[in-house]
């Protein structure tokens, strides 16, 4: 063969080249196209030069970007490089392109023809889709990576909380190993602010619409103490234990006595321990395992906060919730009959600061490894889970009680017939005069509210000095009702033995969150005092008011 057949012409280079070759007019009428373009799309060289635009064979999309893009940035340069289009073939196929232009002029500079390039893109076009999907993938993969970086700390919390209820299980059996920190309470504001709402709705529900400032008074003390006392029990309802529970009718009174060598022991000989059972007392229905543990927990925690020894008062009695009590409480606590369990020290009582946190699980105020702070939110889930309640009043340098009420069991024993509550209208006051002594202003704003509407005349101190300059400035005064614990130094027994030498036989109605037996106890009132506890309804101020008056107290 002579070797001159065997080398292409330019013509034939043009024609079979791998990429696509055309000329077109300014406009873009094709006027030239080569082989390979006719080839891809599917068209002959007769019908196409000279009869089609390049614009016509582009895609929607691909023929708007011609118009508002490609073609006034080709007149501004001259020139576009691997431009991404789409074509459409005569058999409805999609060809994706990269398109290169230059536009050529005249010695004038004016456009004569477009010369384009134009490259076969479906490779890079499979291979840029498939790029895009594996960093879809890689997007995907880091987003549900950060996900689960995000709840790693909330499965961990998880982790170690059923670790923790496994561990607590355990100390649970092991009796004689209290847990946590016992001390704290919601204590004397607490009280005092549930005296004030019971007090203050209890009021208005006893008066007309039509019925004055005072009212109206009452009705805003009511409000703000509401706002406070839910903000003291937020931290209650912050923390609510889910422990297996095992319950059974009990005898409160004889869980309590055949805990009394085991409290012995563990109190110590420098605790005194002194149990209060009372009489004809209700049966409840409690996981008793677990009532042993709660009391056994506070018994401890009581012997920590006197170490130089002191007395323990375990109370029971009957006890009744009544409506205005539990309706202003943030917690749900049906109202109804309960069988109390009261644990007393003479210990050495807890700071505001301590009481907004003791309810907090792990919240402790030993040395560290001298306890794990899960004992109150152990014994408060206890009771809550079984739809009990719990209060604590406490005081600085005065000592804790706390109070643990479960419901009673219904149908258990012969249901005692329910006394109907004195009508207050029927106890009302002829005018005496009572010295009103409260270092709390809105206890002490309600109190003398509720005295006068019920027909008394009041007069009214915040502590201890002040009283006794009253006393000095009105000997008509009949009756002093003092809280037991007061600010500036002088408490409510030290202010009634200095009235008392002032004022031999006037009668003295005591208030405070303690119960009677642990005030007495305590040494803080002698036998044959009198008490009104914490929280007080109207009626009840009422009625004891009258017979403290009246002599019946004698």
């Amino acid at each position: 063969m002579d070797q001159g057949s065997l080398i292409e012409t330019a013509e034939e280079l043009y024609e079979s080249a791998p990429c696509g070759y055309l000329s077109t007019l300014p406009d873009g009428t094709i006027i030239r196209a080569n082989q390979t373009f006719l080839t891809w799309i599917g068209m002959d060289r007769q019908d196409l030069v000279g009869h089609t635009c390049f614009q016509d064979l582009l895609s929607v999309g691909a023929k708007i970007f011609y118009d508002t893009h490609l073609t006034p940035l080709l007149r501004m340069q001259g020139f576009v490089n691997e431009i991404a289009v789409d074509l459409t073939c005569t058999d409805g196929r999609v060809l994706p392109v990269l398109a290169n232009m230059v536009q050529k002029g005249d010695a004038n500079g004016r456009p004569m023809v477009h010369r384009i390039t134009l490259f076969n893109a479906t490779d890079r076009r499979k291979y840029e889709r498939e790029l895009l999907l594996a960093r879809q993938k890689a997007e995907q993969a880091t987003e549900e990576l950060k996900r689960l970086n995000e709840t790693l700390e909330e499965r961990v919390t998880e982790e170690v909380a059923e670790r923790l209820k496994a561990e607590e299980a355990l100390r649970q059996a092991q009796k004689m190993e209290a847990i946590g920190q016992l001390t704290g309470g919601i204590a004397h504001d607490f009280n005092n602010l549930l005296t004030i709402i019971v007090g203050n709705i209890e009021l208005l529900q006893r008066r007309l619409p039509e019925g004055s400032d005072r009212l109206q008074r009452a009705a805003t003390h009511a409000m703000e103490a509401t706002r406070r006392a839910a903000t003291l029990t937020q931290r209650l309802l912050a923390f609510s234990r889910r422990q297996p529970l095992d319950p059974k009718p009990i005898d409160v009174n004889k869980l309590v006595a055949g805990m009394s060598d085991l409290l012995r022991r563990t109190l110590g000989e420098v605790v005194v321990l002194e149990t209060v059972l009372g009489g004809g007392l209700w049966r409840s229905q409690a996981d008793p395992n677990q009532l042993e543990n709660a009391i056994l927990n506070l018994a401890v925690n009581a012997r920590d906060a006197m170490p130089d020894g002191g007395k323990l008062t375990i109370e029971t009695a009957n006890a009744r919730l009544d409506e205005a009590y539990v309706e202003v409480l943030a917690e749900p606590v049906p109202p109804g009959q309960y069988v109390l369990v009261a644990v007393s020290d003479t210990g050495s009582g807890m700071d505001k600061a301590t009481m907004e946190r003791v309810f907090e699980p792990f919240f402790t105020t030993k040395e560290v490894g001298k306890g794990t702070g899960l004992g109150l939110s152990q014994v408060y889930g206890f009771v809550r889970q079984s739809n009990g309640h719990v209060r604590i009043y406490s005081e600085l340098g005065e000592g804790t009680t706390i109070k643990v009420y479960l419901p009673r069991l219904i149908g258990s024993d012969e249901e005692p017939a329910e006394m109907p509550a004195k009508n207050p209208a029927m106890v009302r006051g002829m005018g005496e005069t009572i010295l009103v002594v409260e270092d709390e202003p809105d206890l002490r704003t309600y109190t003398t509210e509720a005295l006068r509407d019920l027909g008394y005349r009041v007069l009214e101190a915040g502590d201890g000095q002040g009283a006794l300059d009253i006393v000095a400035e009105h000997p008509e005064i009949d009756l002093l009702f003092t809280d037991v614990v007061l600010a500036g130094g002088m408490n409510g027994r030290a202010l009634s033995d200095e009235v008392s030498r002032r004022r031999p036989g006037l009668p003295v109605l005591y208030t405070t969150g303690y119960t009677q037996n642990a005030i007495v106890h305590h040494g803080r009132l002698d036998p044959g005092m009198h008490l009104i506890g914490k929280p007080f309804t109207y009626a009840e101020l009422a009625s004891k008011v009258r017979r403290m008056l009246d002599g019946d107290h004698l």
